[in-house]
């Protein structure tokens, strides 16, 4: 009878032990001896979207009209007028209209909606050229802003320069995932327009790499889902816990005499 009681007791402190394993390396299945080169296929560049507030610098040897252009205004119900379109100086940025249009001086309204920022610098110098001497333009984006929540050492909405980021490069400026993220479980929201798109990802997985949405676009979410342990971590009861502790105790005490 001591034995099989001595048996029960070792079980359940086994078993209260005991938690399924996980994997926390991505790209697990990518052999350490192999070298894996692909052509990559999913676009890695930004598109311009409604919304979107752009910096549009244009340089040329007409220094008045540079000027002009550079004071990247806002278009606004009062202010200076120039050629039938009003703007306020005080604000930087051109911004993309529901319709994907920016009101530009001289040009007026541009169609820049689904553009990279290559071709719209192409667009741009191309319309340009009519009325200025060697124009060159550059355009970036000025509200290019990720969102990465969840089971991360530093949730937050992050600013990207560039307009160029992926989901591995998101979680190193949110300080990666924490050991309760589930990297075969990642969730990524992405709305364009008038739709919203949803999907999971695996990271531990190499294929992740050739998913559209390892490249974030623009106000992508990311959000890291808790395995079952912190789940259980979050809801238990401190009241609870201390009975089990307790209950624990006793049987080791327990055992220890037997023994």
């Amino acid at each position: 009878m001591k034995y099989r009681l001595v048996a029960f007791i070792v079980s359940l402190l086994f078993f209260a032990s005991c938690s399924a394993p996980r994997n926390l390396a991505y790209f697990d299945n990518l052999r350490e001896e192999t070298v894996v080169t692909e052509k990559i296929a999913n676009e890695a560049e930004a598109k311009i979207q409604p919304g979107d507030l752009l910096s549009i610098n244009v340089t040329s040897l007409s220094p008045e009209s540079n000027i002009l252009f550079n004071k990247g205004a806002l278009p606004t119900a009062s202010n200076a007028n120039v050629n039938g379109v009003t703007y306020v100086q005080e604000t930087e940025g051109y911004l993309v209209d529901k319709s994907g249009f920016v009101v530009l001086p001289i040009l007026g309204k541009v169609k820049l909606e689904n553009f990279t920022r290559e071709e719209a610098e192409t667009q741009l110098t191309a319309s340009l050229q009519k009325y200025l001497k060697e124009p060159v333009v550059n355009v970036r984006f000025r509200n290019f802003k990720v969102t990465v929540i969840g089971e991360v050492n530093r949730p937050s909405t992050f600013q990207v320069a560039d307009g160029n980021v992926n989901i591995l490069e998101a979680l190193g400026m949110a300080g990666d995932m924490t050991a309760f993220g589930k990297r075969e479980n990642v969730l990524v929201i992405r709305e364009t327009k008038d739709e919203r798109s949803m999907v999971r990802l695996n990271l531990n997985d190499k294929n992740i790499l050739k998913s559209p949405f390892f490249n974030l676009q623009q106000n992508d979410i990311v959000y890291v889902e808790p395995d079952k342990a912190k789940e259980v971590q979050a809801s238990a009861n401190p009241r609870n816990i201390s009975i089990i502790v307790g209950a624990m105790s006793v049987l080791t005490i327990i055992l220890s005499r037997l023994l």
